[in-house]
């Protein structure tokens, strides 16, 4: 990878554009660039020739993430030299901002080039302010450069509509965050699991790691003191370790039943194993779910959002690097709770199959993760619109 400095301190990445269509999104917090990797890799699968350049904020510290192909970083400054050679390079097809749409020579290019732009998510304290009770106001020229804008404020919509933008290209529309599209299962097999099951309490370990394993055995185990039923549910994170995991649960004196070998959990077995590619059934299945890969405080941890989707209590270690802020999210709509040990993770097992409990968490959870779905839908129908329209006008050029 090529890099030389335009004008400025900040290296600029100059790599070739990808072939065929380019959104462009620009992130102003880790949360937002998550989603927007999100909208990336949904819009993919509808348009399968598209890429995805990401851009954000100085200061934050983000790396590539399925959905955005090309993450270039922190831009230049906002001069018509700079915005002339980025849009230049790498001609987007539409774009999505986030943040306040402060750098107003970029997006007036954008305009110019006839690249259509969405600024989404735009918040109160984002709202560009006068810089002049004497000069000119220059908001209105600022936001012209919008294609348009969605907001969860109602305040914000108001003022801007005071500002003199457009009502019709303004929207009200929920917070941007990452929304889950949790794996699908077997309707049959997951029936008769449910009947097989019954009333019978179950706990899932999904995304289990090798050296992991012996500590949620001995949690079981100590769980199972007061829960004579319990089945724990483990559903390893590499389904090449299964052999090295048969071992593990058979040396641990547990009655296991072995998924992968056809087997199905009689009322005798404690564990069911698993290779962990069934995890759409699991989480159907399983009430309360420990989101494993996560217990070696320096892991980076798993996306809790498909377990909370389908309805589990959730359950984490120390080490989630890679999805802090879903889970400090989870954790504050009392949806997921950090264990440290094996006798809380036992604890948390036991208070967790209290049914009221683990359904108030499971609610929590479903509601957190699914508040921005309609917001997603809306970013997607628009950015498409905005990328047949280019694709009509360049075919008509």
């Amino acid at each position: 990878m090529q890099r030389r400095t335009i004008n400025s301190s900040r290296p600029a990445v100059l790599q070739p554009r990808p072939p065929g269509e380019l959104l462009w999104v620009h992130a102003s917090t880790p949360e937002r660039y998550l989603a927007l990797c999100d909208i990336g890799r949904r819009l993919k699968t509808l348009r399968p020739d598209l890429s995805v350049l990401a851009s954000w904020e100085p200061g934050l510290h983000l790396t590539g993430t399925v959905g955005c192909d090309v993450p270039v970083g922190p831009l230049a400054e906002d001069t018509l030299a700079e915005a002339r050679e980025f849009v230049a390079h790498w001609q987007p097809d539409a774009c999505i901002w986030t943040g306040t749409p402060a750098r107003r020579v970029m997006l007036r290019h954008l305009r110019d080039q006839g690249t259509g732009v969405l600024l989404a998510d735009l918040l109160d304290n984002e709202l560009p302010h006068r810089t002049s009770r004497w000069l000119p106001d220059q908001r209105r020229r600022m936001l012209e450069s919008l294609t348009g804008i969605l907001t969860p404020s109602k305040t914000v919509r108001d003022r801007l509509i005071r500002l003199g933008f457009p009502a019709e290209r303004l929207e009200m529309a929920g917070k941007l965050r990452v929304s889950a599209v949790p794996p699908g299962c077997n309707d049959d097999e997951l029936a008769s699991m449910q009947q097989t099951l019954g009333s019978r309490p179950v706990w899932l370990a999904a995304h289990v790691k090798l050296d992991e394993l012996p500590r949620v055995l001995d949690a079981h185990r100590s769980a199972l003191r007061l829960l004579h039923r319990l089945l724990l549910v483990v559903a390893l994170d590499n389904p090449s370790d299964l052999e090295a995991a048969r071992d593990l649960v058979q040396n641990s004196g547990l009655s296991f039943a072995d998924w992968e070998a056809g087997g199905e959990p009689e009322d005798y077995n404690q564990v069911l194993l698993t290779a962990g590619e069934d995890l759409g059934l699991w989480y159907r299945l399983s009430p309360v779910a420990l989101i494993a890969s996560s217990l070696d405080p320096a892991a980076q941890g798993q996306s809790p959002l498909d377990a909370a989707a389908l309805g589990s209590a959730l359950m984490h270690g120390p080490g989630i690097h890679a999805h802090r802020e879903l889970y400090e999210r989870l954790s504050r709509a009392g949806a997921a709770t950090r264990v440290q040990t094996q006798g809380e993770m036992s604890d948390t097992v036991v208070a967790l199959s209290a049914p009221d409990k683990a359904a108030e968490m499971a609610l929590a959870g479903w509601q957190s993760v699914t508040e921005s779905a309609a917001t997603t839908d809306t970013l997607l129908e628009k950015v498409q619109a905005l990328l047949d329209q280019r694709e009509d006008s360049n075919a008509g050029t």
